[in-house]
């Protein structure tokens, strides 16, 4: 979720008095930064994912099922290893928005070697029992992307009921007790966000017409809803839904700006190809994928700003980093130009400059009174504060004060899997693209503002098959600049003139020198997501839409009720141990060779 400080937190009318505070400084902090660790170089490649779980509470008599609201309870049972050895811990945990939500890391990084390829799903699968073994028999800690009845009458357990008029989101439908009560950042972010646009949030995704659904559809008793459209009122709905991202470490700072403009191209791709997001307070929805909803869940712009800013602090990226790309910066860049000529007269490089002055256009909305005066020379909280909060598909991140991290970028836009197989699959594709681009030298670029007609459409209903997306001609010469409409599956298989990504990523590995166990799994990875992009295999937003529509409950209502969703959720439980052949083909995920550990010898 960002940056957890602790302190007593400022309401936004506090807030908004130190908001030009908080940016210059903010701006000096990087400046400091950059010049204490711009010369930086040699830091190995060493990554790792954060995958984000939902706790969900079966009842089996009256065929129900509810968030369960107790990651305050379980995580400091999770996070006690933590202290206790540190050094040996095998997963990292943490809160995240909702009280029913728990976000789980590898204890360490991995780090360049094939073999440590091979660990993630077995870390993934030791998370996940980690946290099963807190729960009772009745309940289970699932990797879905969002609960399906988020936001229905009764959804949570307890059960609480929604108070809009005094709430800190003041939604009909979120109560305040599912947003996580152990740290006050979230409904501080949560009222902030709400003052700051000067209402309520306002969320509008479509319907899924289907035969019996209401022409028009509307809400009794609710007077927001447009016609045809599933409303959401609070930041619940998007920050309460769950995804997965990989963070990597360059060797310095030129190959973190290298990484962040070549996979900025790579986020709506991989957005579809991981879509699993079809349902939204117990309705099927006509989109696949959560990214527009938490883009309007934390949208704070209030109404004139959203003339002269066009996207909310959750979106897309809107720029490239490097010099090299600039061409390709078709977007009209908004930056305030006194953080902008700060950070050209600290000797920062115009791009760089651009990009941290573009984010810099958004206030603090969380805010701690401990936190307000700082030592610019030594602190960087100022300047996390903006960055956090600015939740874009990729995020290029300075080396922390006093620290031995190094200069990194974050790949945010997939969708976490209903599976670790899945994944592991999704996140090692994306660490092994990395290494093909840097080793090739490859070229993904293409106009920013065809990556964000990419984005909307990644978005909509099975778009991994039925659409197609801007991608560069030829990714190996930088000189040929042009760019045409493919679908996913020539992106990612190849087509005639165009080598494919994943056989680039075979050919890498066909190169390397890789251990039998770690060869035999990434196979079983990219056959995978090879045969997705085909259509071969399901993503989770299309399993699951099936699974719904032809339910023998369902009545063509677009409604998910109970008694659906109780199934539902009950077959995503069984798939670690009753596998899916619409969802992985004839991959069997129990013969994986994947293992808990790196093998000694690799390690000293």
């Amino acid at each position: 979720m960002g940056l957890l400080s602790e302190g007593s937190p400022l309401t936004w009318e506090e807030t908004k008095k130190w908001a030009k505070h908080v940016k210059s400084n903010g701006i000096q902090q990087f400046i400091n930064s950059y010049h204490r660790l711009k010369d930086r170089q040699g830091d190995s490649l060493k990554w790792g994912d954060e995958v984000e779980y939902i706790i969900v509470k079966f009842d089996d008599d009256t065929k129900t099922t509810k968030v369960s609201l107790r990651a305050d309870e379980l995580l400091p049972i999770l996070r006690q290893p933590e202290y206790d050895s540190p050094e040996t811990v095998k997963s990292l945990w943490r809160p995240e928005y909702g009280a029913y939500m728990i976000e789980g890391t590898p204890g360490t990084p991995y780090g360049a070697l094939p073999v440590h390829l091979n660990v993630v799903e077995a870390n993934m699968k030791s998370r996940r029992k980690e946290a099963q073994l807190l729960l009772p028999p009745n309940e289970m800690v699932l990797s879905i992307a969002n609960f399906p009845r988020l936001g229905s009458p009764g959804f949570t357990f307890p059960v609480y009921n929604p108070t809009p008029e005094s709430s800190v989101s003041r939604s009909r439908f979120f109560p305040d007790e599912a947003i996580f009560p152990g740290h006050p950042r979230f409904q501080t972010l949560t009222r902030n966000i709400r003052s700051r646009r000067g209402n309520k949030i306002d969320i509008q995704v479509p319907i899924f017409k289907d035969k019996n659904t209401p022409s028009p559809f509307d809400e009794p008793g609710v007077p927001e809803q447009k016609p045809d459209m599933i409303y959401m009122d609070a930041m619940g709905f998007g920050m309460g839904c769950c995804c997965l991202q990989v963070t990597f470490q360059a060797c310095n700072i030129d190959e973190a700006r290298k990484l962040y403009d070549q996979l900025t191209p790579l986020c709506p791709i991989m957005l579809a190809l991981t879509a699993a997001t079809p349902f939204y307070r117990g309705y099927v929805s006509d989109v696949d994928c959560r990214w527009n909803i938490i883009a309007g869940s934390v949208d704070c712009r209030f109404p004139e700003e959203r003339i002269k800013i066009p996207k909310s602090r959750y979106d897309s990226v809107d720029s490239y980093l490097s010099e090299e790309n600039e061409e390709y910066n078709d977007i009209p860049l908004i930056y305030e130009q006194e953080h902008y000529d700060a950070l050209l007269k600290g000797g920062i490089d115009r791009h760089l400059a651009m990009h941290v002055a573009h984010l810099f256009i958004r206030d603090p909305v969380s805010l701690f009174s401990e936190k307000i005066h700082q030592d610019n020379t030594k602190d960087s909280d100022h300047f996390e504060n903006i960055q956090s909060t600015n939740w874009q598909t990729m995020r290029f991140k300075p080396p922390p004060p006093e620290s031995s991290i190094g200069w990194r970028v974050e790949f945010r836009p997939c969708e976490v899997q209903l599976t670790d197989f899945e994944n592991a699959a999704v996140v090692c594709f994306v660490v092994l693209l990395t290494r093909v681009v840097l080793s090739y030298n490859l070229c993904f670029v293409i106009p920013i503002s065809k990556v964000d007609e990419n984005m909307k459409i990644a978005q909509e209903r099975n778009a991994v098959l039925d659409k197609k997306f801007w991608f560069r001609n030829d990714i190996q010469n930088k000189e040929n600049k042009s760019y045409s409409l493919m679908t996913v599956n020539e992106i990612m298989n190849g087509k005639e003139g165009f080598p494919g990504l994943i056989p680039l990523v075979q050919n890498y590995l066909n190169s390397m020198d890789v251990d039998a166990d770690s060869q035999c799994t990434l196979q079983q990875y990219l056959s995978l997501l090879s045969r997705r992009a085909t259509g071969e295999v399901y993503t989770a937003a299309k399993w699951m839409r099936e699974y719904v529509t032809t339910h023998s409950a369902y009545k063509q209502d677009s409604v998910i009720s109970d008694e659906i969703n109780y199934d539902l959720l009950r077959r995503i439980g069984r798939l670690p141990h009753e596998t899916c052949v619409k969802l992985l083909g004839n991959i069997d995920p129990t013969r994986s060779k994947t293992k808990d550990d790196v093998p000694d010898i690799l390690t000293n």
